[in-house]
Order: C-alpha cells, then sequence, then structure tokens
C-alpha cells in the first residue's frame, strides 16, 4: 500500500509514518523540504503550499491520502496575523488536496482529513458525539472550515473520514511535556476551575485509530479521536500528580492564564468539551490505553519525560 501525507514531517504525522513503514507499507511526505537523510520506505515529494501541483504523481495511484498540515495552534501568542497562518496553512493544505485530486487518472481510495475535537467548542458537561453541532470560537472556526476544504472529495468517488483528534499524550512530544513541567517544581495543580472537560488520547491509540479508519472501507464521515476515559482538568491534574509523585493542589487562576495568554487561554484550557467517540468504539476499535491513569502510566513509566 502506497500513502500520501500531508503533515506527515509533524507530530503525528511521524508516528503515523513509522508505524506503516514498519508493516511494509510506502509513504511517501509531501514536504516544504526534502532532508538530506531518508528511512526506508519514505521518499519526498515538494509542497509549495497553493496547488498539488509538485506531488500529484506521488498521489497518481496511491492506494490513502491523509492531510495532517497545518500550522501549530500553541506556537506562539494569538494575534491577528497568527490565527490568519493557523487557518491560512489548514485551507491551503486542503485546496491542494482538491486541486490533486481533481487532476490525477487514479485517484486514492480514502482520504483521511485532520480536525480537532475543538470543533464541538465549549460545551460544559455536555457530551459531545460526532452529531453534536459545531461550535463558538476560533478553534470551532478552524475546524469548521478545514473540514469544509476537502468536502468535495466525494463528489470524486474518494472515501473521506474526518478525524476529530483531542489533546494527544506522549512523553517525548505534543502538550505533555510542558504540561508536567510545573509538577517537578510542586506548583503543578488544575488550570481555573477544574471542572471543563478535558479531551486526550494516547499517541499509540491515536496512530492506531488512523490506521484502523484508513483501512476500514465502512468508516466514512467524521469520527472522535479522544478516549472514552474523558477526565476534567481537576483529574487530570490528580492524575499527573500521582504519576509524578508531585502535589497537585495549586489551581492556576483564569485571570492570570487570560493575563499572559489572551484569547488562546480561554480556548485551549478554560474551555472544555467531552468529546465521546461514539462512532469510533462503533465500528469496533478498541482502545489500548482508554484510562488516563492506563496513559500516564505507559508513558511516564518508561520514559525520560518523567525525569527531565
Amino acid at each position: 500500500m502506497r500513502v500520501v501525507i500531508l503533515g506527515g514531517s509533524g507530530f503525528i504525522g511521524r508516528t503515523l509514518t513509522r508505524s506503516l513503514i514498519g508493516d511494509g507499507q510506502e509513504v511517501v511526505i509531501v514536504s516544504r523540504g526534502v532532508p538530506r537523510a531518508t528511512a526506508g520506505g519514505v521518499s519526498y515529494a515538494p509542497f509549495d503550499g497553493r496547488s498539488g501541483a509538485g506531488w500529484r504523481e506521488s498521489l497518481d495511484g496511491a492506494d490513502a491520502l491523509v492531510n495532517l498540515a497545518g500550522e501549530n495552534i500553541a506556537s506562539g501568542y494569538w494575534t491577528a496575523a497568527r490565527k490568519g497562518r493557523i487557518l491560512d496553512s489548514r485551507l491551503a493544505a486542503g485546496r491542494a488536496v482538491m486541486d490533486a485530486l481533481a487532476s490525477v487518472a487514479s485517484r486514492p481510495a480514502v482520504l483521511v482529513q485532520g480536525s480537532a475535537t475543538g470543533y464541538y467548542g465549549d460545551r460544559g458537561d455536555a457530551p459531545a458525539a460526532e452529531d453534536a453541532p459545531v461550535g463558538r470560537g476560533f478553534l470551532a472556526e478552524v475546524a469548521e472550515k478545514w473540514e469544509a476544504s476537502t468536502a468535495g472529495a466525494e463528489a470524486l468517488g474518494v472515501r473521506r473520514v474526518v478525524v476529530r483528534t483531542a489533546v494527544v499524550l506522549d512523553g517525548r512530544g505534543g502538550a505533555l511535556p510542558r504540561m508536567l513541567a510545573p509538577y517537578r517544581f510542586f506548583v503543578g495543580g488544575p488550570m481555573g476551575s477544574g471542572n471543563q472537560w478535558f479531551p486526550w488520547i494516547h499517541l499509540t491509540d491515536e496512530v492506531r485509530a488512523i490506521r484502523f479508519l484508513l483501512e476500514c472501507p465502512e468508516a466514512q464521515g467524521p469520527y472522535n479521536l479522544a478516549a472514552p476515559g474523558a477526565v476534567t482538568q481537576r483529574q487530570l491534574s490528580q492524575a499527573i500528580g500521582r504519576a509524578l509523585s508531585r502535589p497537585a493542589w495549586l489551581r492556576t487562576p483564569e485571570t492570570a492564564l487570560r493575563l499572559i495568554l489572551g484569547e488562546m487561554a480561554q480556548e485551549l484550557f478554560l474551555n472544555g468539551v467531552r468529546a465521546v467517540p461514539e462512532r469510533l468504539t462503533r465500528l469496533g476499535f478498541a482502545f489500548r490505553f482508554p484510562t488516563l491513569t492506563a496513559a500516564l502510566d505507559d508513558i511516564l513509566g518508561g520514559s525520560d519525560a518523567v525525569h527531565a
């Protein structure tokens, strides 16, 4: 099987690539730059950010296309310019995907389109399955437009799966290493009230779920990639404290978060959504790490992150 990945050099994309080539699959990473050294089973195709012209040859005859491309939402303070880049990077990738799909003779059977549980906005205690409506706020707007950017693939006969991903936990990348830092200095605790829900998924299950949906011919439409063991910010801090043998009582006030991070504080830390993987589990996917305790035990038990 040949899988073409936009965003293959990112946090999730790198692990997905290793998983695929580990099973003998061929991976083409669409990238702005080509590294000097490449791993076996991986090749690179150029991406100019505007169209699929540079990588159409790689897509023609490929079995699957995965679109995870987009600027990191937490890479810096949300100025108007940065928010524009976050959205524009995703829309540009979507346009390139559609341009490439429309122009190749032999299209892939499936497109896995990235999205996020931010699609649902702040929902309080109400669970959000995949049929929940789009919410309000910048992240909901980004997710909605990101998903819509490739909606036309279905009219081209391509099965399209949308993966609404929660916060992905891993010891060597993503959000978790930064989340652990305050606890090592004995100043860890919940953010804001601590009552807001925190959707999460272990990196291993994230990649397993993407591959499951990619390879399952019945899978189509949106799927929440979030562990069934959802927790609140308070429960998250308590679990981290237990895992690191550190106190978890020092709450970060909402006012301090807003002062330091502005709008980003509200949407990333103070809002919450109890994302439920209803369609994913109904399809038969079994989580390897369904609870936060199991996930943290796996990540921190053998990871240098706990000692950093």
